[in-house]
């Protein structure tokens, strides 16, 4: 790099040359300003069409996604643009280095490190044919995923979507991770492993990175069954323990997730989650059935008595405050969070996944709505409260 040229300039040139040598696996954009225009965060990816290379933008606000396809001269003024005022860091995943921009502090700096993906860019646009967890790996047969010729099994269909698109949303999550440590990522209620797994091989294979990976959970057969499987996989940072989510101890953890736990068994993963400082917490929560009780309860003084008297009506209005409390209090910890949709599997038909990152000071608002929340739907005390120590 031109040590003439200003820190955020060196960061562009490098952009500009990853791209141009063919080298450019992913960039990202993080740490957004009030001039961002509501963007959260961007996530850029070489993407071949037919029309020719393009650089395909995921640009993320706390509701949604949406995508775009820029030329490269489009995409640097774009990149360029938005460090100046919109974004503090910046972040390019080459093949052969990876290289960072942080605005934030007394000064702006730059840092160049080995590069954390070792895997060439995926310039494929149909995900359906470049999956991140392709259906070749061993495990997924072991698992009974697919068969001996690595075809995917007909019953298995929606659970290898389910694997495929969990990765995809967990990805920004594992490559933001610092290089230079090895991250430590707790699976609390793995069940039969399907996702622990997809995490571990995923930051193995395509992030080229050392990781502990330990999959929780209480059935001592599926441990056992899955540190074989994990063996014989050559997956050596990956590891089952049996135990339950409230009992296990998550300190050190960088990365939380817990898929499907049921009713406050989601509470107490994200407690144990804040609790260990975690730069993110992953849930999809299941059932709903605390906040419905005490909702119920209310129902008599309640302005919302006319909606929640159908029972339909009021599980699906359970799910929404018990999830959107949540929201509430990863925020006032000091985490963003985005509530996405995911695929359920065949135990649960709920499909929303909250995705919280730590980014700093909490959001001194976050507990005020909170406690307003509460008093607007008779609820007493929300169990996360409990575990979180809010009351």
């Amino acid at each position: 790099m031109d040590q003439s040229l200003s820190k955020l300039e060196q960061f562009l040139s490098a952009f500009r040359e990853a791209v141009a040598a063919g080298t450019l696996v992913r960039a990202t954009l993080r740490m957004p300003t009030k001039e961002s225009g509501g963007l959260t965060g961007v996530d850029i990816r070489p993407v071949a069409l037919k029309s020719g290379l393009k650089l395909g933008f995921v640009l993320h606000t706390k509701t949604q996604d949406r995508q775009e396809n820029l030329d490269a001269d489009a995409a640097f003024d774009r990149v360029g643009a938005w460090l100046a005022v919109g974004f503090r860091q910046g972040f390019v995943f080459a093949t052969d280095a990876d290289v960072s921009y942080d605005a934030q502090g007394k000064g702006p700096k730059l840092k160049r490190a080995a590069p954390s993906s070792k895997a060439g860019p995926v310039l494929g646009h149909d995900r359906e044919k470049h999956r991140p967890v392709p259906a070749d790996r061993p495990w997924l047969q072991a698992l009974g995923v697919t068969d001996d010729k690595g075809e995917v099994l007909k019953s298995a269909g929606d659970k290898f979507r389910q694997i495929n698109r969990y990765v995809e949303l967990l990805a920004p999550v594992l490559e933001s991770l610092p290089a230079g440590k090895v991250p430590k990522i707790v699976d609390m209620g793995a069940g039969k492993g399907y996702l622990t797994f997809a995490v571990a091989d995923y930051a193995a294979r395509e992030l080229g990175r050392d990781a502990q990976v330990v999959g929780v959970e209480f059935r001592r057969d599926l441990t056992e069954l899955c540190n074989r499987v994990a063996g014989a996989a050559g997956l050596d940072g990956l590891s089952f323990v049996p135990g339950t989510i409230a009992d296990h101890d998550a300190t050190g953890a960088d990365v939380l997730i817990a898929l499907h736990a049921c009713d406050t068994a989601t509470d107490d993963a994200i407690g144990k989650g804040i609790a260990a400082g975690a730069r993110a917490i992953v849930v999809a929560p299941c059932c709903h059935k605390q906040i419905r009780r005490e909702m119920e309860a209310a129902n008599i003084e309640s302005p919302l008595e006319f909606a929640t008297r159908h029972g339909i009506f009021l599980e699906r209005q359970a799910e929404m405050v018990t999830d959107a409390m949540r929201v509430l209090v990863l925020e006032h910890f000091g985490y963003e969070v985005k509530a996405v949709e995911f695929i359920s599997d065949q135990h649960t038909p709920k499909n929303v996944m909250l995705i919280a990152t730590k980014r700093g000071l909490g959001d001194k608002r976050a507990l005020e709505k909170f406690r307003a929340a509460k008093a607007v739907f008779g609820i007493r005390k929300h169990y996360l409260e409990t575990v979180t120590g809010l009351g």
